[in-house]
């Protein structure tokens, strides 16, 4: 059996064969309405109380139908079906549409704001004063409301114990509006374009087709289904939220400030919070998945920064852990573990934490190896039985553990600004949409390759490569995409992580991170950056999103270089077409470093 099923092993029992449901307004400090759904096990004897899991939404709590919702089921919402899982376990669930949105009141100046976050800790302190309420709240949640449960947990309402945050970002910058200091413009186009539908009670583009025929809008709370008065108000108020997608168009660095809001992305980022999280003490039950996003490195990064009790889950999947993302199985294949799997794993969390006072002790991290297709565990990370092994660029596209001798060697590279990795890449599925890297020998055809003799033996990386670079380039403004990739006996290339830098942002820092990292460290601040020189020799050094894989005997490593990443980031420069040489000689050795294990 593997590690990984320990967790879902000894669930609640379902006992519990109906949902009761009601959803009402909550006024907050400020007169803001909160719209809230509240569904408790329909069958709980008089009396009774129970845990409460609580979600907080940003895409609608919950939506007004065509047609009924279906009778003994939770309220249905524009996400997985993880409420119908614990509510016949004995839990009760609570929903709720944050200020400005959904059917609630008031402006969204910006994601996850002080405002936002002391409403939902108003909305913990009524719960924690209901009759069915045992005195104890979870918070859970994918994507934006994976965070929200984080902050929850931060909030020091006292009865908040547990959360399970799930695929969500740890810093805003780097994971999500500007990767490598590139900006992530499909992401923030399509989410702002989202979200204005939303906050303009239309479905959104991005829900299922058949979804966007059977929904009205919004569900407005029971007191104003009839009139919709306050739901009226709402909207008006929603024309006031802030443009993000505008928003960013001010962000170039980390120290600019977002629009007009008068913070910048650090001021709405996890990491900013740290103090508050451990203050509160609460355990976390973190997931993320090797292939979206950066959602793996959220993960070691929360492992290795906040001192709260964690059980940590890294795996393979798209971004709402529906299908899994491998790319040695074949597409669409079904997630590890599977999604029963998994809700049965956050229910026997919250009835450790919620019911039984089983709290976790120290950390724990689950992690999945792609290639082997296998889970394990540590109780450390980087792991202990690491070395890293230095790979470096050779003449006529190789790659070899062997440092170049030649006094001067460099491969030219015109950039291709057609160059992509597909819709279907990391950066695409947080937007609902598949995961998956076919094939990527014809793709690597127009990029800078660099590929290693057959392996003699299998090979495990596990952790962060580290890709220094010594580039020319006739542009002062470049955009640099390194892959890691693994090509089978058949030539067939599959993709197994990536690390992107903008050139302005080379400088490393001396200063102290403002949290772990496992990878070199920059600022990306204004004061910082500087653009390259023409045609110069600069050295980029920079790490590659966390993974854990397996290159099997008789496959070859790849390492391939891009300027471009077409339909997914920014093209820099704007203008211009940049030619590089990046050299591979013995004072300049372009190489990349692997995190490999002893086997």
């Amino acid at each position: 059996m593997q590690p990984i099923h320990t967790l879902f092993a000894a669930p609640p029992a379902k006992r519990y064969s109906s949902v009761k449901s009601s959803s009402q307004y909550l006024t907050m400090r400020d007169g803001t309405q909160i719209a809230v759904d509240i569904m408790l096990p329909g069958d709980l004897p008089p009396g009774t109380t129970v845990p409460v899991i609580m979600l907080m939404a940003r895409y609608w709590r919950s939506m007004d139908m065509i047609m009924p919702n279906p009778p003994n089921k939770a309220l249905i919402g524009p996400r997985e079906f993880i409420a119908d899982d614990l509510i016949p376990r004995g839990f009760a669930v609570v929903v709720v549409d944050g200020r400005g949105t959904g059917a609630s009141t008031g402006v969204n100046r910006y994601p996850w704001s002080p405002d936002e976050r002391a409403d939902h800790g108003e909305v913990a302190r009524w719960v924690l004063s209901q009759p069915w309420c045992n005195g104890r709240i979870g918070a859970v949640g994918i994507s934006y409301e994976g965070s929200t449960a984080h902050y929850l947990l931060g909030s020091g309402v006292e009865g908040v114990k547990s959360a399970a945050p799930m695929e969500y970002e740890f810093d805003v910058y780097t994971d999500v509006a500007l990767p490598g200091g590139i900006f992530n413009t499909a992401f923030i186009q399509e989410w702002n374009a989202s979200n204005q539908r939303l906050d303009n009670n239309r479905p959104s583009s991005l829900f299922p087709w058949l979804v966007r025929l059977l929904v009205k809008g919004v569900r407005p709370v029971d007191s104003d289904r009839q009139t919709r008065t306050v739901l009226t108000q709402a909207l008006r108020d929603h024309r006031a939220n802030t443009d993000v997608h505008a928003a960013m168009s001010t962000v170039t660095f980390r120290d600019d400030v977002f629009g007009n809001t008068g913070v910048t992305l650090d001021d709405f980022s996890i990491f900013k919070q740290q103090a508050d999280f451990e203050a509160a003490g609460g355990v976390l039950f973190i997931w993320g998945s090797w292939l979206d996003g950066t959602t793996a490195d959220t993960v070691l990064r929360t492992f290795n920064t906040f001192s709260n009790p964690q059980i940590s889950v890294i795996g393979a999947w798209k971004h709402e852990m529906t299908a899994h993302g491998s790319p040695f199985l074949a597409p669409k294949s079904k997630p590890n573990p599977l999604q029963g799997e998994q809700w049965a794993a956050v229910a026997q969390f919250f009835e450790q934490t919620l019911r039984q006072d089983q709290a976790p002790v120290g950390k724990t991290l689950f992690y999945y190896t792609l290639g082997e297709e296998s889970w394990k565990q540590t109780k450390q990370f980087p792991l202990p039985n690491t070395d890293t092994q230095t790979w470096y660029f050779q003449e006529q596209g190789g790659l070899s553990t062997q440092a170049p001798t030649a006094a001067k060697a460099d491969d030219p590279y015109t950039v291709d600004f057609e160059t992509s990795t597909g819709l279907t890449n990391r950066w695409h599925t947080p937007m609902a949409k598949p995961l998956n890297y076919p094939d990527r020998a014809k793709a690597d055809r127009r990029l800078l390759t660099y590929t290693s003799a057959p392996l003699m033996q299998d090979i495990e990386v596990t952790g962060y490569p580290v890709v220094t670079l010594y580039a020319a380039s006739t542009e002062e403004d470049n955009a640099f995409f390194v892959y890691l990739e693994d090509v089978d006996e058949q030539g067939v290339v599959g993709y197994v992580t990536e690390g992107e830098l903008r050139g302005i942002h080379r400088p490393l820092s001396t200063e102290a991170p403002p949290y772990w990292m496992g990878m070199p460290y920059r600022t990306f601040k204004r004061a910082d950056a500087a653009p390259m020189p023409r045609n110069e020799m600069v050295e980029l050094t920079f790490g590659l999103q966390p993974t854990s894989v397996l290159f099997r005997r008789g496959h070859r490593i790849r390492i391939a270089i891009a300027g471009a990443d077409h339909g997914t980031f920014a093209r820099i420069p704007a203008q211009g077409n940049p030619v590089w040489r990046i050299a591979r000689s013995a004072g300049m050795a372009s190489c990349i470093r692997l995190p490999v294990v002893k086997r």
